[in-house]
């Protein structure tokens, strides 16, 4: 959704706070930006000719004879917190490079730290890109990273030993693939384990044939020289750049994803960390808007999408059942493999 509010933006965060200290001020922003022209039912019928009930904030649909807030359908919905303290949240995730703690947001809107993760988590979710960006063009690089801790020496990985488990500096790491535009966007996702069965699709589907793509020298990119126009490669063991052959573009997207996870949210469960990086992709790919554009966009996703705890909490991580540690004492038969 990309719309503009009729009420004018805030350009500072100081101005935003000031602005949208009124609740109902910033119930009326967000109403502005959801339906610039005029509100419509967003229950099902989508009829325009509804009645407002302006001291219960609410609207009455003549229709369907449906009653709903500025909040229906919404990352909103449900939630007892005002938009008084959603809206300077949103800023606050959408302009710190970053991003921001649960902790420091609960000190900062004087809300528990339970209620900040929660709220911060629906802000993710509507930063979430909604499928509609383009196949990658021109110069692109793809490469994949590990984030995680090492649990070689910790308590945990002595419980697992004890038990006959195998750790070492990547057990409790999650895969991560992405794929940057030289000067354009990124793109990047959680797998389950990095073979080209999961690797090669998403680099198929995200980037254009007619791509130059960039690449290490790993033999997950053995075979796509066929696919696109052009595949250069560099060689890490000798050199990070051969003139322009290089993945520094790519490596500078994880530099930050890593730095926001291990100096800001310090602990990241691997079934969250799809949920960070779409925050973290989001504010790449908005790198060049300023604060004041920034802002509606995140909170234009808002509508349409929905994150209950209950989801949050027993939310799957995508291929988890495919993840599994392998007994020290296992031994694996040929026809076992794979």
């Amino acid at each position: 959704m990309d719309r503009k509010p009729a009420a004018p933006v805030p350009a500072t965060m100081i101005e935003a706070v000031r602005h949208f200290a009124d609740p109902g001020v910033a119930h009326d922003f967000f109403v502005s930006l959801r339906w610039p022209s005029s509100v419509a039912c967003p229950l099902a019928c989508g009829s325009v000719k509804v009645t407002y009930m302006p001291k219960r904030r609410r609207w009455y649909c003549n229709d369907c004879k449906g009653q709903f807030t500025a909040k229906t359908r919404t990352i909103f919905e449900d939630s007892p917190i005002g938009f008084d303290k959603w809206l300077p949240a949103i800023w606050l995730i959408a302009s710190n490079r970053n991003g921001i703690s649960s902790c420091e947001l609960a000190r900062a809107l004087g809300t528990t730290q339970k209620t900040a993760w929660f709220m911060l988590h629906r802000i993710r979710a509507a930063m979430k890109d909604d499928g509609t960006i383009d196949p990658l063009t021109g110069e692109v690089e793809a490469d994949e990273t590990w984030v995680g801790g090492e649990l070689q020496h910790s308590r945990k990985a002595r419980k697992l030993q004890r038990q006959g488990f195998k750790v070492n500096a990547f057990t409790p790491k999650t895969a991560v693939f992405g794929v940057v535009q030289r000067g354009g966007k990124a793109r990047a996702w959680v797998v389950p384990r990095f073979s080209k069965r999961a690797v090669l699709p998403k680099l198929f589907s995200s980037v254009h044939h007619d791509a130059t793509v960039h690449t290490d020298e790993s033999l997950l990119y053995s075979q796509i020289d066929e696919r696109f126009l052009f595949h250069h490669t560099v060689n890490h063991a000798i050199e990070y750049v051969n003139g322009n052959k290089h993945i520094n573009n790519v490596e500078g997207f994880w530099s930050v994803l890593k730095r926001t996870l291990g100096g800001t949210y310090i602990h990241c469960m691997p079934k969250h960390l799809e949920a960070y990086l779409d925050e973290q992709l989001f504010r790449y790919n908005a790198r060049e808007k300023h604060d004041a554009a920034r802002f509606p966009l995140a909170l234009a996703g808002a509508e349409g999408r929905r994150l209950t705890y209950e989801a949050l909490r027993t939310r799957a991580l995508e291929g988890e059942a495919n993840v599994r540690f392998i007994p020290r004492s296992a031994t694996i038969k040929p026809s076992e493999e794979g």
